[in-house]
């Protein structure tokens, strides 16, 4: 009877808190579904009205939107497969006994608490510069032509710097799966005849494979809406080259001032988030029940 009123009182107490978020979750997602049946041009003030899906066909009409769509999944697959790369292999290095071991961890981690303005002007002035960027004087320096990143490659560029900017966060989540991995079966293995592949092959992989998929799906979340790299360096060009459906929404937003057409491109990116995080969250399920 006890348990009952004291696991009742608690519903009561984190009622307000579930009705705030839910609030806080459902009034911007109805406010843009509604903008987006709206016809609603920031230059005409006072001129809105129903147009019910024609903003979306719009938005799907655009030039960019397909080179969007699939620039939008290259920058995902890219940076996934390179923090996930770098983030094991650091990880099980910054696990061996080294000196400095907790410095170099600092050190490695701290790219993470960058702001993304800040990291892609660093990115853009310091290092991808063709003329006087830390790259460029390293390619001289063996005898090469600087590559203009940004003009050449400018989408390998975008992956290389949220890259940088996440794998810190995969190397700490992968460090914490490792430390409560169980040394006695490394001994075990050890004693067995096996050598350091196949330890990593059978014991350590398959121990973080949960930290694997959790670094994915979060990571996924976040780059489905890389923005601020893309606005500081490229400003969506070459062309469309580095568009993505974010930056096609700020587009057709605040620099041509249609907030019926860009709510709808939010609506369909919504959409398409979800599309891709349950397609990872079944395909990672299948893996992890294995």
């Amino acid at each position: 009877m006890l348990i009952k009123r004291s696991f009742a009182v608690s519903n009561i107490t984190l009622c307000p808190s579930v009705i705030v978020l839910f609030c806080w979750m459902i009034i911007p997602l109805g406010m843009t579904i509604y903008f987006s049946t709206l016809r609603y041009n920031l230059l005409n003030p006072g001129m809105e009205h129903w147009i019910g899906l024609d903003n979306y066909y719009y938005f799907i009409q655009h030039p960019a939107f397909i080179e969007a769509i699939f620039n939008t999944l290259w920058l995902l697959i890219g940076v996934l497969l390179i923090t996930l790369f770098f983030g094991v292999s650091i990880a099980l290095l910054l696990e061996q006994p080294v000196f400095g071991r907790s410095v170099v961890r600092v050190l490695i981690i701290s790219p993470f608490f960058v702001m993304p303005t800040v990291s892609a002007l660093i990115w853009k002035n310091l290092m991808m510069n063709p003329v006087n960027g830390l790259l460029a004087h390293l390619m001289n320096s063996i005898g090469l032509d600087p590559i203009h990143f940004f003009g050449s490659h400018p989408m390998w560029a975008i992956i290389i710097i949220v890259s940088w900017q996440w794998t810190p966060f995969a190397i700490l989540i992968l460090i914490t799966a490792l430390q409560s991995l169980d040394s006695n079966q490394i001994h075990a293995a050890q004693i067995d005849g096996a050598n350091y592949w196949q330890r990593l092959r059978y014991i350590v992989l398959p121990h973080l494979k949960r930290s694997m998929a959790a670094v994915l799906l979060i990571e996924t979340i976040f780059i489905l809406s890389v923005f601020a790299e893309i606005l500081v360096t490229t400003n969506g060009g070459p062309g469309f080259a580095t568009t993505n459906i974010t930056f096609l929404i700020y587009a057709q937003s605040l620099l041509n001032f249609d907030v019926g057409v860009g709510a709808a491109g939010g609506v369909i990116a919504v959409i398409l988030a979800n599309i891709v995080s349950l397609f990872l969250i079944r395909m990672i399920g299948k893996n992890l029940d294995t």
